[in-house]
């Protein structure tokens, strides 16, 4: 892998693990877009450790207390979070034991992206102006329910935080509060997907490519966060819902064109 195609997968996780984009249909696309093979196991470990470390360092007040409180009082309203998103995270690790070969091959299809990328922008949409009315509280239903939501962006072009976002806004939250809901959430979901992984890493394949790609990814999906948290302050998500349904209107036609 060239410092080039490793440095844009790093840009591109970032983006679409925190962005509602879906990140896995934009992994998948690259290697035909840059024209090389699949980036390797060993790259993918290292994306997800990369935006992984990005939403612990943005929110690391909020994990000090998250943690320490969830293990000293767990009574308290910040003790409380981290077993709800215990909680919360159940349903998407039950689903990705029992449906693992599924969601690696048989929903990798670039119909099935596309047509997750399509109609779950279209629930956004639906949330986003239905929803946003503030106020909602963390508690073990409202957890539980954006849990499931999150186990459903297991397909491909779901958009793990898109759907997670869309749950939240639909049960009341405020989309800045559903936006770091969603953040929080993903802490778990990506730890799990590292540490299922990292095992199987080659440390052959760690050079100049590897540490500049989990470089890039690290610092945009910072950046990306941050920039998110405050255009929520003042924006709707209409740009993300034109920008999920051209892309999968481009991916359709793409594969359509491939197979002919």
């Amino acid at each position: 892998m060239t410092i080039t195609s490793a440095i844009i997968l790093g840009l591109v996780q970032a983006a679409g693990e925190f962005l509602p984009v879906s990140s896995s249909a934009h992994l998948a696309l690259m290697p035909w877009l840059l024209g090389t093979a699949y980036q390797g196991l060993t790259y993918d470990v290292m994306l997800h450790a990369a935006t992984l470390f990005a939403v612990l360092f943005y929110f690391k007040k909020e994990w000090f207390y998250i943690i320490k409180d969830g293990l000293t009082k767990p009574k308290t309203e910040e003790g409380k979070i981290l077993w709800l998103l215990v909680i919360a995270t159940i349903p998407a690790a039950v689903a990705g034991v029992l449906f693992q070969k599924q969601i690696e091959h048989t929903l990798r299809s670039p119909f099935i992206m596309a047509g997750a990328l399509i109609v779950f922008a279209l629930f956004l949409f639906y949330a986003d102006k239905k929803g946003d009315k503030g106020g909602a509280a963390m508690n073990i239903k409202n957890m539980f329910i954006i849990g499931c939501a999150q186990a459903v962006a297991l397909i491909p072009g779901v958009s793990r935080s898109g759907i997670t976002i869309t749950a939240a806004l639909l049960l009341g939250f405020g989309r800045a509060e559903s936006a770091k809901i969603s953040f929080l959430l993903s802490v778990p979901v990506i730890a799990g997907a590292f540490v299922m992984k990292a095992k199987d890493v080659n440390p052959s394949d760690i050079n100049a490519a590897f540490i500049l790609g989990f470089l890039t990814a690290l610092i945009c999906g910072w950046l990306i966060i941050k920039f998110l948290m405050t255009y929520l302050q003042k924006h709707n998500f209409n740009i993300f819902v034109v920008y999920r349904i051209v892309l999968g209107i481009v991916i359709i036609i793409a594969a359509l064109s491939a197979s002919n």
